[in-house]
């Protein structure tokens, strides 16, 4: 006698299926921790980015920086024009440095997750990044400290008063530089007038391609300001059309030689 065949059970199945795929993601944050991550993959607002290889990225020269710190190399060179068009500049009133710039995920985790912070992970990734989700893994991104610091902590708010970086927001986007986290964004992260990322000044700047592809989520939905803006150049405009119904049609003689036949009063 034969078995009988086992009963399908597709709806079981679909459930099963469906909740798997609803199901947050979960992101590692610390060790033996994780979270959710949000329906649109951010954690705390930040957006997930990878480590930019170490053979990919180039020191920042020592007069530059306050600390030593790595870039890609097409972002040295923006950041040592800018940085010498903002010394030359009486306004700037101090000098401005390279203050952090890539960051691996091992040194971001242990920045987030350093003991003695009395505080939850939400609270932490107001103003640090959850490892994996900040744009200094990409080399793109750096923070700008000003010395003389005249009494405002680096990477804090006071900078936004500062004559450097008044500079700074009416200069860096013709250096290729745009302020990330402007004040009020819609990303709900903390605003951050130290910290800019590089997408380059145009589109046809070398590298800027690449940049302007890993933040092209960031660049669409959450808008930096000030940021740079591709200037749209117009090849030919064609000339207006000019009427001519009230012109009299000139008379010409036999050799060719014209005159305007002068309009009759009505």
């Amino acid at each position: 006698m034969p078995f009988p065949a086992p009963r399908r059970q597709p709806a079981r199945a679909f459930a099963l299926a469906a909740l798997l795929l609803t199901a947050p993601a979960q992101a590692q944050i610390c060790a033996g921790s994780s979270v959710g991550a949000e329906v649109d993959g951010r954690v705390f607002g930040h957006l997930p980015y990878g480590d930019a290889p170490r053979d990919e990225l180039v020191p920042v020269p020592s007069e530059l920086t306050v600390n030593p710190c790595l870039l890609r190399p097409e972002v040295v060179a923006d950041l040592q024009r800018l940085l010498a068009a903002a010394n030359g500049d009486a306004a700037v009133a101090g000098q401005l440095r390279a203050l952090s710039c890539q960051r691996p995920l091992s040194y971001q985790q242990s920045v987030f997750c350093r003991p003695g912070i009395n505080l939850a992970v939400a609270g932490r990734a107001i103003s640090v990044a959850p490892p994996g989700h900040s744009e200094h893994a990409t080399g793109y991104a750096l923070d700008f400290a000003v010395r003389p610091a005249n009494g405002c902590p680096d990477a804090e708010a006071c900078m936004a008063a500062t004559p450097a970086f008044r500079w700074l927001a009416a200069n860096a986007p013709k250096y290729g530089f745009e302020m990330s986290f402007p004040a009020g964004n819609t990303q709900n992260v903390k605003w951050e007038p130290w910290h800019w990322r590089w997408v380059g000044a145009t589109a046809a700047t070398p590298g800027a391609a690449r940049a302007r592809f890993l933040f092209a989520r960031a660049r669409r939905e959450f808008p930096a300001n000030p940021g740079v803006r591709d200037v749209i150049v117009i090849a030919s405009v064609p000339a207006p059309p000019v009427w001519m119904g009230n012109l009299p049609a000139p008379v010409c003689n036999k050799k060719g030689k014209c005159k305007v036949a002068k309009a009759k009063r009505r």
